[in-house]
């Protein structure tokens, strides 16, 4: 078969390694988004360690069905160019974890936690809890109370998941409109057993 003239050898030579290239950037990213997504990787900061102890105790990382959820399956995007975007603006949170407070330490961790719990909020319902979504259904949804699949389909038809879902997995914390910052510094002093006023000395280090 004859080519156009303006496909040299040079030109067919391009579009072959720019093809092979591309396929092989594709597969870089799915295999790269498949390990930053998994609780070994993300474990590996104790930080995190300290987020997935209650995780562990959880109907996600024990379901009775034996599908268990892992750290990306909640917090990463479906679709490789989304979930490669969600780690690339996550890397804020690794900058934090380098130059920002001691998130290693337990009672610097707790007190930072209401901040973290909002902010991922905030992601689930700008994105209508679309990682939810990705394993339940929510047409489906019966449950073991009778009313349950009517509550889905008709008290949660303009709702997302966490609107009435939340503290399933992490430590929980209250409501953005319920969380009072005193009482919650208070409940980490009592925790750990440190003096009064301790908990806002820290938060200003």
């Amino acid at each position: 078969m004859l080519l156009p003239d303006f496909i040299t050898r040079h030109v067919l030579f391009a579009m072959v390694f720019g093809g092979v290239a591309g396929i092989g950037f594709m597969v870089f990213l799915i295999e790269f988004d498949h390990y930053t997504s998994s609780e070994a990787f993300c474990t590996t900061c104790h930080s995190m360690e300290l987020a997935a102890e209650p995780y562990r105790q959880s109907s996600h990382y024990l379901p009775v069905s034996g599908v268990r959820a892992s750290c990306g399956d909640c917090h990463v995007s479906p679709g490789v160019f989304a979930a490669t975007w969600d780690h690339f603006v996550g890397g804020k949170d690794l900058f934090r974890q380098i130059f920002g407070a001691d998130y290693d330490d337990p009672v610097i961790n707790a007190l930072h936690l209401p901040e973290a719990a909002f902010s991922a909020r905030d992601w689930f319902r700008r994105n209508d809890s679309h990682t939810c979504r990705r394993c339940h259904e929510q047409e489906a949804i019966v449950g073991k109370r009778a009313d349950t699949l009517e509550i889905h389909q008709q008290d949660a038809k303009d709702k997302t998941c966490v609107d009435c879902h939340i503290n399933l997995v992490h430590r929980p914390v209250p409501e953005r409109a319920t969380y009072k910052r005193d009482a919650w510094n208070r409940m980490v002093e009592q925790q750990f057993g440190l003096e009064a006023g301790s908990a806002e000395r820290l938060l200003a280090e």
